[in-house]
């Protein structure tokens, strides 16, 4: 993967996507608040997903352990000393054996599993938020994207959630 040049590209894309959507969170929630710098005395709940409610704050929690994550396996891969392996008679980095050893140690899993836990979450409301925004509602098919999306959130987190897991109790 590291010589890979889609790899490479992709990673680029990446990192640009996710400097986007922070900056564009903060400043919609900024924007938010603007908006309504006084608080209704009395809460109308009915109309507010607990998830959308807290879109600010899952993404701080996420960017905070996103930091974590790039300081224990990517810039560890791009900057640091990486341990290698013998494979076809060609020695090659083994970024493997970087996230076992992370994943034997109780304390990262566990902040690895509240980590996609938040990111759950956050997926949950932002899959369909994006479909609300495109204009995707009608009363009809609207709940079964709600669906879709929940379900989406689940796959996606719970997948990342193995990760960590099935290596700590190997």
């Amino acid at each position: 993967m590291a010589t890979n040049p889609v790899i490479q590209i992709m990673q680029v894309v990446l990192f640009g996507g996710f400097i986007l959507h922070i900056l564009l969170g903060v400043i919609l929630q900024i924007q938010n608040w603007l908006a309504r710098p006084n608080r209704y005395k009395v809460e109308g709940y009915s109309h507010t997903s607990f998830f959308s409610k807290f879109m600010i704050h899952t993404g701080a929690v996420i960017l905070a352990l996103l930091v974590v994550h790039l300081i224990n396996f990517f810039f560890r891969a791009k900057f640091g000393e990486m341990p290698e392996v013998m494979i076809g008679g060609e020695t090659v980095e083994d970024m493997g054996l970087i996230v076992i050893e992370k994943f034997r140690e109780f304390p990262y899993v566990l902040m690895y599993v509240v980590w996609l836990l938040f990111l759950g979450f956050h997926l949950d409301h932002a899959f369909h938020s994006a479909l609300q925004s495109l204009g995707l509602n009608h009363s009809k098919y609207t709940p079964v994207a709600f669906g879709v999306s929940r379900a989406l959130a689940i796959l996606i987190a719970g997948g990342f959630i193995l990760i960590p897991l099935l290596i700590y109790i190997s």
